[in-house]
């Protein structure tokens, strides 16, 4: 009998399309459709206005989608994740990218498709080192802090075309001195434009969640500023927007040195990454299947490598629209690939109904796309539980404020490894005491009523005893030392360290010597298998009892404490 059809074994595994088309049902079909022509209808006001963000044609941001959704339906395995421009990653490239053009239009799109070729190997490589575990350094409140840090930037950098005045400004500071000094410069049409614009999503988005409402506004707007003669009265357009689909072509290498090149693409990588398997992972659970997130760096450099060969610039999965490819029923990538098809289409017969879309209504597209990630609610809940990571998120915010979305972003990682040091270099050691009435121990800081142990100390480290720690656990049993009397035992309790360094095992060696010195006996008890192999190695053996390291804290002391012995 033939076994049946596995797509995990093999190089099979690789090309995840062999899994889902595998069990594909017809039934599936018209839900893939139907999700493929919603996602376009939501895809092209904001690959648009995506574009525009980035100092690129807008044509280039439905490159994006429909080379970048293809890429990814082919190496990608989340099944409703939509990939195209975000405007995290377009605010970079126009951050980034302008300084390395010196003002050539061409130029600068030569080095956009750079940047995605660049992400595109960079995904390769980190597929090929497993660094997926690396990203997952970057904390939860780091990405609050970034996130709200993006929003507000790219706000700002949208005002201006709200207001009809230049703007101008690096980073968010600057702008905001900018656009308060050209106040008085305000295109009042251009604001009444864009602020109908802008009030008219916010309605839709709350009165019509889950439909086309993007797409029905920039048909309103293209029609009213045709029929009123918008353009004639100083409000500005898209302008015409070139015909037919993108010519593929390799992107031209050798513009800008590789140290320039590759800090902008690890940053794009870094975002698209995060922000896509954050999304994968979340529409992964609700449908009940498997991810991959290794393989989705396989997904994300597809997508970026289609979006060079095309003239894009770099791409990802982004919360909003996958989660408009999921309401619309999506149930396969098959539906980014529909999607493709009529963004195609689009481009071949329609461009010319765009002419004249107002760019007051781009800037407010991208402000409704992106202001619930300035998630005020997050940081207030932060600054109540939890301080400092309230201020690794705020350190986020301001770096992005500051610096821009490159350098925060970049910070924002660092100051995460920073963080993570930082909490494991302060554990909690717990004193522990006898519960009243069992034989069980307990910290003595957390619960009330807790006895002391008669002539022992006894402590347990929660967390594993390495080089960034182990002088703060040693300090603080030899303060508990100091405050208390007639010590003659002390206990260390292993059970909650899972891994110990030579840096901790030389703290117990000081412990031992500095407990000898007092005439003070030091036992250690619950250690796991890999901690007394390094215990051993170091020869603790030779000044603790190593029978009593797989004893636990009940079993040495008893009932008696340090009476029993």
């Amino acid at each position: 009998m033939k076994p049946p059809f596995d797509p995990r074994v093999g190089w099979m595994r690789f090309f995840p399309p062999f899994g889902w088309l595998s069990e594909y049902c017809m039934a599936w079909l018209r839900s893939d459709a139907v999700a493929g022509i919603t996602l376009a209808a939501y895809a092209i006001p904001v690959s648009l206005a995506y574009a525009a963000l980035a100092g690129l044609p807008p044509q280039i941001g439905v490159y994006g989608y429909i080379l970048g959704g293809i890429g990814y339906a082919l190496l990608g395995c989340s099944r409703q994740l939509a990939i195209g421009p975000t405007s995290a990653i377009s605010l970079m490239i126009a951050g980034t990218v302008g300084s390395l053009a010196a003002g050539d239009p061409v130029r600068y799109a030569q080095i956009a498709s750079l940047v995605a070729c660049a992400v595109a190997l960079l995904c390769l490589i980190a597929w090929l080192f497993k660094l997926s575990t690396l990203v997952r350094l970057v904390s939860d409140s780091i990405l609050v802090g970034f996130k709200a840090g993006a929003g507000l930037t790219i706000i700002m950098s949208q005002l201006s075309s709200l207001f009809g005045i230049p703007g101008g400004g690096r980073h968010f500071f600057d702008r905001a001195i900018h656009i308060v000094g050209q106040l008085g410069d305000t295109n009042l049409l251009v604001l009444t434009v864009g602020a109908v614009a802008l009030l008219l999503l916010l309605l839709g988005e709350r009165l019509l969640p889950g439909r086309p409402v993007g797409i029905t506004i920039v048909a309103l707007s293209i029609a009213a500023a045709t029929l009123l003669g918008l353009p004639a009265m100083g409000v500005p357009v898209t302008g015409k927007i070139p015909e037919g689909l993108p010519a593929l072509a390799v992107p031209t290498f050798g513009l800008v040195e590789p140290e320039e090149l590759f800090p902008i693409a690890a940053g794009c990588l870094l975002l698209a990454y995060i922000e896509g398997v954050s999304a994968a992972r979340s529409f992964a659970a609700k449908h009940g299947y498997a991810l991959d997130v290794r393989q989705e760096f396989l997904g994300l450099g597809a997508a970026n490598l289609a979006a060079a060969f095309g003239h894009g610039y770099p791409v990802a999965g982004g919360l909003s629209q996958s989660a408009v490819n999921d309401n619309a029923g999506a149930r396969t990538p098959l539906a980014l690939v529909i999607c493709s098809a009529t963004l195609a289409l689009c481009l071949l017969f329609f461009t010319g109904l765009l002419t004249n879309l107002p760019k007051a209504v781009l800037a407010a597209i991208v402000f409704v796309a992106v202001y619930r990630l300035v998630d005020i609610p997050a940081l207030i809940r932060m600054w109540k539980v939890s301080r400092i990571d309230f201020y690794a998120a705020a350190i986020a915010l301001i770096s992005v404020l500051l610096l821009g979305i490159l350098q925060g972003v970049l910070l924002a990682a660092i100051a995460s490894i920073f963080l993570l040091l930082a909490r494991a270099s302060q554990p909690n050691i717990a004193f522990l005491g006898r519960l009243p009435g069992t034989g069980r121990y307990s910290d003595s800081a957390r619960h009330e009523g807790v006895e002391p142990l008669v002539g022992v100390i006894a402590f347990r480290p929660e967390a594993s005893l390495l080089y960034i720690n182990a002088e703060t656990i040693l300090a603080a049993v030899l303060n508990a030392l100091g405050t208390s009397a007639d010590i003659r035992l002390v206990v260390c309790d292993l059970s909650a360290s899972p891994y110990i360094d030579l840096a901790g095992a030389r703290m117990l060696h000081d412990l031992y010597d500095e407990l000898a010195s007092r005439h003070i006996a030091l036992c250690i008890v619950g250690a796991h298998a890999q901690l007394r192999d390094l215990l051993r190695a170091e020869g603790l053996a030779e000044k603790t009892d190593s029978a009593q390291w797989l004893r636990t804290l009940d079993n040495v002391l008893g009932g008696s404490d340090a009476k029993g012995g």
